[in-house]
């Protein structure tokens, strides 16, 4: 899998590289630099005679930086460098290669094709040429908190101008931890990061600052993010193809699943119906749909393949308490109990999910109301029977469960979802942007499918289904938590390009599960 890095994980990869490989910083800065130009070329084209502005700061960052005005200038680009802060302040292999710079650029000043500007003024930045691409090499992956005055001016203007706009290694105001950004940050068509994935590039509003992102080898070897002991990762289709189950020459219904889906209320009929036939749509031979009284003939007609099993109903419509024997009788019979949409909150379905929480020890997915319910009485949640559980909730689920601000979580997606896997010892599936899996360990593995379309309602009674049919499979549950959220986000792709973002429904993703799972079986999944 694709390792995904923090600021701090990055550095100590590098600091390991250098003191303890001796491999000289300057060869790592070089080789950065060299590999952000020859990914500018890839993505726009030969640079020969293209305008450059190149905005370094006094860091390793601006560092890079000159290392590309230099590159840039050796393939005939007319290259201008803006030198934010003191030249005394830049220091180590920023300073030699800022020192060469200036060498260079006083030896050839012949068609000043390569021009340093010490940008000690704000106006200073409207004498600066218009550009065929602005280089943003500011910060880097050492910054935190609110961009100060002076360099926030320069990135509205890196924001306001005309060109294409690069970052260097993160897009200058993002967080490289966790994509945070509290003022203000460039927003970049194309990010070129450095041996690793950054999760500030893939999570919160970095994800929408760093245009495309390419990683670069900048010649660390690859056995020191092993040594770091990784703890986050991306999911791409070879992973879920590995882990996705083999079905068997003598299989038969009930050798390849069993799912109890208890689902569904008055006017909640949608839930239940998209939930049990995703489940099948994933590959499980057998679902019963427990769901109430009242919405069976409903739902008898909207599925084919399902068993659909009538439950006693309380006034409102959802399931009674007194629905509990007879949902025991198929819990035994599943190997899956899928619990939760659209059941509601009403009181009495709500002391029915504390119950099946105390007393049932079979594998659960817990999801939707069902997670709503649990927020009442969280220590049955924190203490439950079974020892398999997945709960699948969205940020306004999973603040009722942990307290949590919406706000809050959406800053933090990777370390929230990992922290209450392991509080509440199970896998947890954040849904959004990104979809982050994390199982009780710690392990979070980020979801590279999906698109904006997929915003709308029903998505996640698809994707319950799909989990908890690929994990009725045989598949361990982190496994299937995370193979179905990329499954689901894939299909979502898939009918993005049919339908468009605008008009994408849950049953539109739904109707392309068969393509999804096809593609990324048969290895052709883009």
């Amino acid at each position: 899998m694709e390792v995904v890095v923090t600021s701090a994980e990055m550095q100590a990869c590098d600091r390991y590289a250098i003191d303890t490989l001796k491999i000289p910083g300057l060869i790592l800065m070089e080789n950065a630099g060299r590999g952000v130009v020859e990914v500018m070329e890839k993505h726009f084209g030969l640079m020969t005679g293209k305008t450059v502005v190149i905005l370094c700061g006094k860091g390793n960052n601006g560092g890079d930086g000159y290392v590309v005005a230099r590159h840039l200038f050796n393939r005939g680009a007319k290259v201008v460098v803006g030198v934010l802060g003191k030249g005394s302040e830049i220091k180590g292999d920023a300073k030699t290669n800022y020192e060469s710079l200036q060498k260079i650029a006083a030896k050839f000043k012949k068609g000043r094709m390569l021009q340093i500007q010490d940008l000690k003024s704000n106006k200073i930045l409207r004498l600066l040429p218009e550009a065929d691409v602005v280089v943003d090499a500011i910060f880097g992956t050492g910054f935190s908190g609110e961009v100060h005055e002076s360099y926030k001016s320069v990135i509205e203007w890196i924001n306001k101008v005309g060109g294409k706009k690069v970052s260097v290694d993160v897009p200058s105001g993002v967080n490289a931890n966790n994509g945070e950004i509290s003022n203000v940050a460039v927003k970049a068509d194309l990010t070129v990061t450095m041996a690793l994935n950054k999760i500030g590039l893939i999570a919160g509003g970095g994800m929408c600052c760093a245009g495309q992102v390419e990683v670069v080898d900048i010649s660390m070897p690859k056995e020191i993010v092993a040594l770091q002991k990784p703890t986050t990762f991306i999911v791409h289709d070879e992973d879920v193809r590995k882990v996705l189950p083999v079905r068997p020459l003598n299989a038969h219904k009930h050798s390849v699943g069993k799912i109890f889906v208890l689902a569904g209320s008055r006017g909640y009929t949608g839930a239940a119906a998209m939930t049990a036939s995703s489940a099948m749509r994933a590959g499980a031979g057998a679902v019963i749909l427990g769901t109430p009284n009242s919405v069976y003939p409903i739902l008898a007609k909207k599925v084919t393949e399902i068993m659909v099993e009538p439950l006693p109903e309380t006034e409102e419509g959802s399931l009674s308490l007194s629905a509990f024997e007879k949902i025991q009788q198929h819990i035994k019979w599943a190997d899956i109990l899928i619990c939760g949409p659209g059941i509601s909150r009403n009181r009495e379905t709500c002391q029915l999910i504390w119950r099946i929480i105390s007393e049932c020890d079979k594998k659960i997915l817990m999801d939707a109301d069902g997670l709503n319910n649990l927020s009442e009485k969280i220590s049955l949640l924190k203490n439950h029977l079974s020892n398999e559980i997945i709960i699948t909730p969205h940020t306004g689920e999973l603040s009722r469960l942990t307290g949590f601000s919406v706000v809050d979580i959406e800053k933090d997606r990777i370390s929230i979802a990992r922290q209450t896997a392991k509080q509440f010892r199970l896998t947890h599936v954040l849904k959004g942007a990104p979809t982050v899996t994390a199982d009780e360990s710690g392990i979070v593995y980020i979801n590279s499918t999906g698109n904006p379309g997929m915003a709308t309602a029903g998505m996640g009674d698809v994707l319950s289904g799909l989990i908890g049919g690929l994990w009725a499979q045989g598949m361990n549950k982190t496994e299937a938590a995370y193979s179905g959220v990329f499954l689901h986000g894939y299909a979502g792709d898939l009918a993005m390009k049919k339908y468009g973002a605008r008009s994408l429904l849950a049953m539109d993703v739904h109707d392309f599960l068969p393509q999804s799972i096809l593609e990324v079986e048969g290895g052709i999944a883009l």
